[in-house]
């Protein structure tokens, strides 16, 4: 196959991946149409009169099940998928690793993934290879940060922004760069096609994309129809997929080592989502409601 074949290939895995990746997140969020408890469809005090009803007349673990999954509450749907994410991420990160420990599972397959890159390189398609690999790279996180936070600060007239951006930002690089000084695992020694830092695993780029981009499209949808929530999920998940892949085709780093990035980025984001009660975006909204509501219940509790 002549370099262009080459080439050609080594974009398509790229683009491909990307492409299922974004697939995916923009079908989460079109299937999830009021995932934002910014805007329920009933106004905050009726959902803590409604909450403290419930909890009169169904006391008991259907009532809490009802209330986390309905997509009209302040903190329901949104955030029980959110921690859904974050015990998804943290299992899966887990399970990375245990497989990297023990060469077993999808850790068989990270050097045959690693070489392949190398094999099939060419000088055209590994600049587009760093290129995307960037868009996970510090500096294009610094800036995408401070961009989206004084953009959407203006738009949305919440200084919270700034608070979620920083907790998103900071807490996922504090937590990538402790895995990696405890894990310490060695970068593949084959070829590598652009610089590194660190040890390898997880793969600093993926978390970062990851987390940030993933942030990034909350803030920007808060408030959108949603066709845009989608259309930004899916856009979130192709970048952060895209980083992943390209950081493997260099080959910096091992196919779980990209896995394992995805998953806590993703957890992060899910827990900072958390944090500030999804697109309400108020840190500590989940508590506060939870504790209006139960001292509406309070006088109506018998004795």
């Amino acid at each position: 196959m002549g370099q262009t074949g080459l080439a050609v290939t080594v974009i398509a895995v790229l683009v491909g991946s990307a492409v299922i990746g974004g697939c995916v997140a923009g079908a989460v969020a079109w299937f999830l149409p009021n995932f934002d408890p910014a805007a329920p469809h009933v106004p905050a005090h009726a959902v803590a009169a409604e909450a403290a009803r419930e909890t009169e007349a169904h006391p008991g673990y259907a009532a809490y099940v009802r209330s986390r999954l309905d997509p009209a509450r302040l903190t329901g749907l949104a955030l029980t998928v959110a921690l859904a994410v974050l015990l998804a991420g943290t299992v899966a990160a887990g399970a990375l690793l245990v497989m990297v420990q023990h060469n077993a599972g999808l850790a068989r397959y990270d050097l045959s993934a690693a070489r392949w890159g190398g094999d099939n390189a060419t000088a055209s398609s590994t600049h587009v290879l760093r290129d995307v690999s960037l868009l996970g790279g510090t500096y294009c996180m610094i800036v995408v940060a401070v961009v989206t936070a004084f953009t959407q600060s203006l738009r949305t007239r919440t200084s919270a922004v700034v608070g979620f951006l920083t907790v998103v930002v900071l807490g996922q690089t504090l937590l990538m760069n402790l895995t990696k000084l405890i894990v310490g695992r060695p970068r593949p020694d084959i070829h590598r096609l652009t610089g590194f830092s660190g040890s390898s695993f997880p793969s600093g780029h993926a978390m970062t994309a990851a987390a940030t981009f993933a942030a990034v499209a909350l803030l920007i949808g808060r408030g959108r129809p949603r066709g845009i929530k989608a259309l930004l999920a899916a856009g979130a998940g192709a970048i952060a997929v895209a980083v992943a892949v390209s950081r493997v085709l260099l080959g910096v780093h091992w196919m779980t080592d990209v896995l394992a990035g995805l998953a806590m980025g993703w957890a992060w984001f899910a827990i900072s989502s958390i944090a500030f009660g999804g697109r309400v975006l108020r840190f500590g909204q989940p508590a506060e409601v939870a504790e209006r509501a139960s001292e509406v219940a309070a006088p109506a509790a018998p004795g």
